[in-house]
């Protein structure tokens, strides 16, 4: 004689993820994630590379428009429009800072020494995104708590896809004069623009152009240069 208990009282295992709630097939017994959710948490991982460069790169923009702690006066060009959606997802609190914690409770429960610090968040995230994808099959199968994790990196790459996303068309703004010279050194001073997005710059009138990151300081170090050459004159 059986005492198996009663069928109706079974409850078949789900996947742990919420929003989700698959009833795990036979072959998944034993996992606490369904394979849909592993191979959707394992495409954002791969993604999340690509969309963290690509708002650094415009923070980076932000907050290289204007010098701290440099003198200012009317003539200043006004720095492109910070957005505090991608300052707070690429600073310190950020995306570095979110996939550190999953890290570390994955660390925490396979009984590893919690990862030290990596430095800035540019250095960090990618890191980070290798640590978790690499232990994401474990953690599918072995951690409990994993579908929340699942969830929390869902809704970070839902937030980075929203933000990136509302860069495709940006407003372009003014950033000041061409500080590019004639043959006979005489400044260009057309108007100059620039988006957000990109820190591309072309000048209309005479075809200058700045097209790398590293140029781009230069751009803002000429124009500084060609502002206190005027302060001087007016002097």
């Amino acid at each position: 004689m059986h005492d198996n208990p009663a069928q109706d009282d079974y409850q078949w295992p789900v996947c742990v993820t919420p929003r989700c709630g698959r009833q795990l097939w036979v072959a998944e017994a034993g996992r606490y994630a369904c394979r849909p959710c592993e191979d959707q948490t394992a495409k954002r991982l791969t993604e999340l590379g690509p969309l963290f460069r690509r708002l650094n790169d415009t923070a980076t923009l932000m907050r290289g428009a204007r010098r701290p702690g440099g003198a200012t006066s009317g003539s200043r060009t006004p720095p492109i429009p910070p957005r505090l959606e991608v300052l707070a997802l690429t600073a310190n609190g950020g995306v570095a800072t979110r996939l550190r914690d999953i890290e570390d409770s994955w660390r925490t429960a396979l009984g590893w020494t919690v990862a030290p610090w990596r430095g800035s968040p540019a250095q960090a995230v990618p890191a980070h995104l290798k640590f978790l994808a690499n232990n994401l099959p474990w953690a599918v199968s072995s951690y409990e708590s994993v579908g929340q994790d699942i969830d929390d990196l869902r809704r970070l790459h839902a937030e980075c896809v929203a933000v990136a996303a509302n860069e495709h068309r940006p407003g372009r703004v003014n950033i000041g004069r061409c500080p590019a010279r004639y043959d006979d050194g005489t400044p260009c001073r057309a108007d100059l623009t620039a988006t957000a997005s990109s820190h591309r710059v072309h000048c209309g009138q005479c075809g200058a152009r700045w097209e790398t990151l590293g140029e781009w300081k230069q751009l803002r170090e000429q124009q500084d240069a060609v502002l206190r050459e005027d302060a001087g004159v007016a002097a």
